[in-house]
């Protein structure tokens, strides 16, 4: 449970310095992860992005202090992140429907967003199966788009992409030439800045000679933690993603490791259907 407990001291410390020079980079020193990897998990915990619960939550304590202290807006917005009042107005506003002027009057209705808590629930119908496997660096080779992962996006250009790649031959092309891994979609070359990443449709390189637009490029040795994903694609990989980072991880003792996550499809398999399974291939440190 040690990564549960490191998630819930980013919560304390988050909470400590709403109205202080608070960065999403030391949220997740506490919690010991890249900022990266802790945004993409406390998302998959909470279902909200770090920056907005920070900014509901400074919200909400912003019209508490208001409602019961005579402060001036100019110093609330200022104590809780806010440049300007006019950025301050804005933001309230569109949180809680008036401006901030306007909350000491009679019977104002305003929004409160609570702190949040996390919690492992113990389903004892729905157990997670997964094997660790160790293997040697390997090469795939394939195509690539860039994404990003703010608001979801990656969640529709990859299955996009998905749809182009089936639709012009790429995934065929893969399936004949490659050797049987299977096929492989590859998140990898993260830029954690910026919230990027390169989704790499391939396989493992075999013998065969391969089309001159193919890209090559080079999966790194390493620990995997492989879960299969059960059902019809994309709601199964989906839901064996989300389960991962919000039920698995928060209770081992494994962690992530800055390298390639793999989804790997068996070749001619339907993926509509109700027993199709995949694999989603994490590389992990024990701790």
């Amino acid at each position: 449970m040690e990564g549960l407990k490191r998630m819930i001291d980013s919560l304390d410390y988050i909470e400590k310095n709403l109205d202080d020079d608070l960065r999403i980079e030391h949220v997740a020193l506490v919690a010991c992860m890249s900022k990266f990897h802790f945004q993409r998990m406390f998302h998959m915990l909470t279902g909200v992005t770090v920056a907005d619960y920070i900014r509901k939550r400074r919200l909400t304590l912003a019209a508490q202090e208001l409602t019961h202290s005579g402060s001036k807006v100019i110093d609330v917005a200022l104590k809780y992140g806010y440049e300007t009042p006019e950025s301050f107005s804005k933001a309230f506003r569109k949180t809680h429907g008036l401006n901030p002027s306007a909350v000491r009057r009679n019977n104002q209705s305003l929004k409160a967003f609570p702190r949040l808590s996390f919690q492992i629930k113990l389903k004892g119908d729905e157990e997670m199966d997964y094997k660790i496997v160790e293997k040697e660096a390997f090469h795939v080779v394939g195509k690539g788009i860039r994404t990003v992962t703010c608001n979801g996006q990656n969640h529709r250009d990859i299955p996009a992409f998905w749809d182009k790649s089936n639709s012009n031959g790429l995934t065929a092309g893969l399936e004949k030439n490659c050797d049987s891994m299977g096929l492989i979609g590859a998140c990898m070359d993260f830029d954690k800045e910026q919230e990027e990443l390169t989704y790499f449709i391939c396989a493992e390189k075999g013998d065969h000679n391969v089309p001159t637009d193919w890209e090559e490029k080079i999966i790194p040795a390493a620990t995997w933690a492989v879960f299969p994903a059960i059902g019809p694609v994309p709601h199964a990989i989906e839901k064996t993603w989300e389960r991962i980072f919000s039920e698995w991880f928060p209770s081992t003792g494994y962690e992530h490791v800055d390298a390639p996550e793999l989804e790997v499809y068996p070749v001619g398999g339907d993926v509509l259907a109700e027993d199709h399974q995949c694999d989603i291939w994490i590389p992990i440190l024990k701790k």
